[in-house]
């Protein structure tokens, strides 16, 4: 993202920029990552694909839809601080379950580390590329000195968080064919803070198109939208875990401030309160960027067609003031959740 010389950038957005995010609920910044780190990153996963053992694998699936089981074996509930690989429901044969497709075509997503263990994943948030804390003029790695100014500290800093913590990053491939469908849905109900705070930051390394499967957002839904279900660990005899599930939210269900709550849920008809609006698409370009506030009722499509759709996201929470507790699914590594700004 470059900036006009008839606008000035506000931290990392322009101030358009951030009265459409608040506005929206989302933002879509074109050539936000250059072709160079698109095929970097897009080398990266393709190697990730091919490499990992199917051999010592336990085939855990990753379900997408709110009323089935989802997944929470141990190989998903402790990968908050490794790489691991989680396969497409529609992989397998539903009568033999014999794995239909070669494993790097059955993949669903890659998650939940990469931007720690990864290096080409890890050099998004290099702190050297980050002209609020470094300075502008700095080149590292395949990360181009013109796209500096949408570096995800900066971005971070001009949404207003004061301690901004990565987590759960994943490569989500929607494989052609059998890429699921991703119902509507909010992030913070899966990443919650009290208040929620949590957004995602999504890179199209391919083009995502209403073919194989693009995003959609129901606009401004963040706003009246509140987050009533937390997916969390559940607890068996002696606390410990035993799988995942949907509970009812007890904690705040917006964030903090005025623009949000049921005064603009009232303003709103019942079919958007059941996430059932007129969706806008996001059809986007290889290397943009899509900020998605964790408020946002979001979906995406069944990729029925030959073309897959590979992307990168990330999620960051505000670290000052809120409290990321035990319940959540997702816990942090020993160090704690990543820091963004390094003081």
């Amino acid at each position: 993202m470059m900036s006009s010389s008839s606008e000035a950038l506000t931290g990392g957005l322009t101030s358009s920029q951030l009265l459409s995010f608040s506005r929206d609920g989302y933002l879509i910044i074109p050539n936000a990552l250059p072709p160079t780190t698109v095929q970097a990153l897009l080398a990266e996963t393709h190697k990730l694909l091919d490499e990992f053992p199917l051999s010592s694998h336990p085939m855990t699936k990753f379900s997408t839809g709110e009323k089935s089981d989802h997944v929470g074996d141990d190989y998903f509930l402790s990968s908050g601080d490794k790489v691991r690989f989680f396969f497409e429901e529609d992989a397998f044969s539903p009568e033999s379950g014999e794995l239909l497709k070669p494993k790097a075509r059955a993949i669903n997503k890659i998650g939940h580390y990469l931007h720690a263990l990864s290096p080409p994943f890890a050099s998004l948030l290099d702190p050297t590329l980050n002209p609020d804390l470094q300075g502008a003029g700095t080149s590292v790695g395949s990360v181009a000195v013109g796209h500096i100014e949408s570096h995800p500290a900066a971005v971070a800093r001009a949404l207003g968080f004061r301690d901004p913590r990565v987590l759960q990053s994943m490569v989500i491939c929607k494989q052609p064919e059998i890429g699921g469908a991703v119902p509507p849905h909010q992030d913070s109900t899966f990443l919650y803070t009290d208040p929620p705070s949590a957004v995602g930051f999504w890179y199209a390394l391919e083009d995502a198109t209403v073919e194989n499967g693009c995003l959609s957002f129901l606009p401004g839904s963040h706003r009246w939208a509140p987050v009533r279900q937390r997916f969390v660990r559940r607890r068996a005899d002696g606390g410990k875990s035993s799988g995942t599930e949907f509970v009812d939210n007890e904690g705040p269900q917006f964030p903090v401030g005025e623009e949000y709550g049921e005064e603009q849920n009232n303003k709103k008809g019942e079919d958007e309160k059941d996430g059932d609006g007129e969706y806008v698409l996001g059809e986007v370009k290889a290397g943009s960027l899509v900020l998605i506030h964790g408020n946002l009722l979001h979906k995406s499509e069944r990729n029925t067609s030959q073309k897959g759709r590979i992307i990168y996201t990330f999620h960051v929470i505000e670290g000052e003031d809120t409290k990321y507790d035990e319940r959540n699914w997702l816990q942090p590594p020993a160090e704690g959740f990543t820091k963004l700004y390094r003081a």
